[in-house]
């Protein structure tokens, strides 16, 4: 099972009684990830041997990497957006007995000529420091997030996840006697936000998708013809899994859920012709039906079928039988990281 024994959506009432926990002695951990797209929070504390409890969340789309592609720079607008966000999540944590914050920002800050000078003023706003980490620590996280969804018969795992301004694959070893193990990663500048800034409107017509899924998919067999991904999967053994708004969609479509539900999806498998028929649902809908569902809704109606490209591109160049989808990802892994590190025995004294 995995590791989150309650959902962020936990009924104030919980929450309420788990910092009452908190405060005799439980000790509160804090991950943020600030993304292209969307700035998120959790907060949450130790459970059970690896696991941990959320107690309280927060998920604002703030789309800080608007015009990054064409400016190369973050607008004052996306940042005051994201500046707005963190303001909101330090304010959460002020009023909480938080031990440890772990901030981290990802492609958009790595990307921007102002990414640097945006860092120091998202830190006042929010009240701690912010790391803007690498794609190979990104992929890290992610794999550390989902490694509880990893099984006793898998020998090798391949990961993606679809972001705002970048997708980040994942190769690795799950059959290590500890931990998971990452053999290769790498990370494509093209996701979500990247895509609709270029032709926003090109996903939704058929000929735009096929050019979109023939460009990603060329980006990622270089990285096949070094692994031999492929002829892995063939010898079996070898889990596909997602973790990004794309896939927890796809899943919410293809469990025709009336409205999302982490505890019906995260670690869902999904078999690939249950997959297939949803991302035809997705193509079919249109803008109004697209915004109409209660899994997607109007703020992310120009993001999914982009989204859908990327991960049709992922389906071409490695067909695997099934996805395991994962509604978990840099937010968990931070913490699970630093849950750990504090069981840790120390040396000496």
């Amino acid at each position: 099972m995995p590791p989150i024994t309650a959902p962020s959506s936990a009924p104030a009432g919980a929450a309420s009684g788990a910092w009452r926990g908190a405060l005799q002695g439980t000790p509160l951990f804090a991950a943020l990830d600030l993304g292209t797209n969307n700035c998120r929070l959790l907060v949450a504390s130790p459970s059970g041997p690896a696991g941990f409890r959320v107690l309280d969340s927060f998920s604002r789309i703030i789309r800080l990497g608007e015009g990054l592609s064409s400016t190369g720079a973050l607008s004052d607008a996306a940042m005051d957006r994201a500046e707005a966000a963190l303001e909101a999540c330090g304010q959460k944590l002020a009023r909480r007995p938080v031990q440890a914050v772990h901030a981290v920002a990802t492609e958009a800050c790595r990307r921007a000529t102002n990414g640097r000078r945006f860092i120091q003023r998202a830190e006042r706003a929010f009240g701690a420091p912010i790391r803007v980490i690498p794609a190979r620590e990104e992929a890290e996280l992610a794999m550390e997030s989902c490694a509880p969804l990893f099984r006793p018969q898998d020998r090798r795992a391949l990961l993606f996840d679809i972001g705002g301004g970048s997708t980040e694959i994942a190769w690795i070893r799950t059959d290590e006697s500890e931990r998971p193990r990452l053999i290769g990663t790498i990370s494509v500048p093209l996701g979500v936000v990247t895509l609709v800034e270029r032709d926003g409107a090109a996903c939704f017509a058929g000929e735009g998708f096929d050019r979109v899924v023939e460009e990603v998919a060329t980006r990622f067999e270089a990285f096949d013809s070094v692994h031999c991904i492929r002829q892995e999967m063939r010898a079996g053994g070898v889990r596909l899994m997602g973790t990004s708004g794309t896939v927890t969609t796809l899943a919410g479509i293809a469990l025709d859920l009336p409205r999302y539900s982490r505890a019906a999806i995260d670690g869902h498998d999904l078999e690939m012709g249950c997959a297939d028929r949803a991302l035809e649902a997705l193509r079919s809908m249109g803008r109004e039906g697209l915004a109409a569902h209660p899994c997607i809704g109007p703020e992310r109606v120009d993001f999914v079928l982009p989204g859908c490209a990327i991960y049709a591109a992922i389906r071409k160049v490695w067909p695997a039988a099934g996805l395991t989808v994962c509604d978990r990802g840099l937010r968990e892994g931070l913490l699970l990281r630093a849950m750990r590190e504090r069981r840790r025995p120390r040396r000496g004294g």
